[in-house]
């Protein structure tokens, strides 16, 4: 056992003396995460900013509804609205010549209309640069509307219930103007799913594990290609001591990266993966599932170039089926081959954990990476070993 911890010890010197290590485990994933969410953090932003709106309005309706109306539409909360009066005639001029986002106009008997239980019309006009702000606009006038339709529908049914006229023109105005009998509160439930950011950290970590953990199998090799491997084994160490001393230098390796590219994710793009426990135990199971990979690789290949070729391979098939860069919708058999792909599973349990998830929620991610740990492990003991041979 001494003489196992002995060269891990010794390994871990030699890869942290080794920038590549450092230029490829934290260094280009940390760089890539903020050119991702430079290029796609935007769109996962929960509102959109929006700008000063200019709306040309009639004025010629001396009522007290048409007053409100425009007064809504100056007031509103989620935007910065300045309503210019002018002649209905000029509304559509004005607001073509001075750029304006939404033209209205009122007919002149728009209170009267509506507080008799007349059909009324009111035209909006869009300007020439009409965006967003007009269409919340538009959809502001329209609630508007419909709240004054209330107080024609009231009239209507009172006329018909025989009521006097007098009364009528209080219980329109009354509806018109009155709040609404039920409300809706927007709620926002747990998706157990990572945001757009939180997918970019935890996929960038994911994909470049699969890198990290490569570098113990580049040791052995390297190792092997000098010589110096025949005389390790020359001495009294149990047999396995060696590949596992490898392995375990790229477990560490892996899990000490990975940790450090979730923190400083979090950090910088102000995610978050819940429970550290929980977020550990993936890492570790993730950590695991990649550097069974390394087991295959050291056997098929004669080099360490040869091995940082079908690593890279690996570990770009590998991470981009498991949604580092993208979403990959697949069904059917697909799918499900899919989803045993340890950087989806690892992604996953994130995304469960995000949500508030606890360690029996994350059974089957973990399931899926420790299993996959344990077929390539075992898959590893049936491949020739190519390597070994002069």
């Amino acid at each position: 056992m001494r003489g196992l911890w002995a060269m891990i010890g010794n390994d871990l010197r030699q890869r942290i003396r080794d920038k590549s290590v450092l230029i490829f485990s934290l260094v280009v994933p940390l760089a890539l995460m903020g050119v991702l969410n430079l290029s796609f953090g935007g769109f996962d932003s929960g509102s959109v900013e929006l700008k000063p709106a200019i709306v040309v309005a009639s004025s010629e309706d001396s009522g007290q509804l048409g007053t409100a109306l425009l007064d809504a539409v100056d007031s509103l909360p989620i935007m910065d609205v300045t309503v210019r009066k002018v002649p209905a005639a000029d509304v559509g001029r004005e607001t073509r010549d001075t750029r304006a986002d939404l033209g209205i106009i009122l007919p002149a008997d728009f209170t009267a209309g509506v507080v008799s239980g007349r059909a009324v019309s009111v035209q909006v006009v869009e300007g020439d640069s009409a965006g967003v702000e007009t269409n919340v606009l538009i959809s502001v006038v329209d609630g508007l509307l419909e709240q004054f339709v209330a107080g024609t529908v009231t009239a209507g049914a009172g006329e018909m219930a025989g009521l006097p006229h007098e009364v009528l023109g209080g219980l329109a105005q009354q509806a018109a103007a009155g709040n609404p009998a039920l409300t809706l509160t927007e709620g926002q439930s747990s998706a157990e799913q990572l945001s757009l950011k939180g997918t970019l950290v935890a996929g960038q970590a994911g994909l470049f594990l699969l890198f990290t953990v490569g570098f113990g199998v580049l040791g052995l090799l390297a190792e092997r290609e000098e010589g110096t491997l025949a005389r390790l084994q020359s001495t009294p160490v149990a047999p396995g001591t060696i590949i596992t001393a490898k392995a375990l230098v790229g477990f560490i390796l892996g899990v000490v990266a990975t940790t450090i590219l979730l923190t400083a994710g979090s950090l910088l793009f102000g995610v978050s993966f819940g429970s550290p426990a929980v977020v550990g135990l993936l890492v570790l199971a993730v950590a695991a599932a990649a550097t069974s990979l390394t087991f295959i690789v050291a056997r098929l290949v004669h080099s360490a170039e040869q091995a940082n070729i079908a690593q890279s391979i690996l570990g770009m098939v590998l991470g981009i089926a498991g949604g580092a860069f993208f979403p990959i919708e697949a069904s059917g058999f697909l799918a499900t081959l899919m989803d045993l792909n340890p950087v989806a599973a690892f992604i996953r349990g994130l995304g469960i954990t995000a949500g508030g998830g606890g360690l029996p929620d994350v059974a089957i991610p973990l399931a899926i990476m420790l299993g996959f740990a344990a077929v390539a492990t075992l898959a590893s003991r049936l491949v020739p070993d190519r390597g070994a041979r002069p």
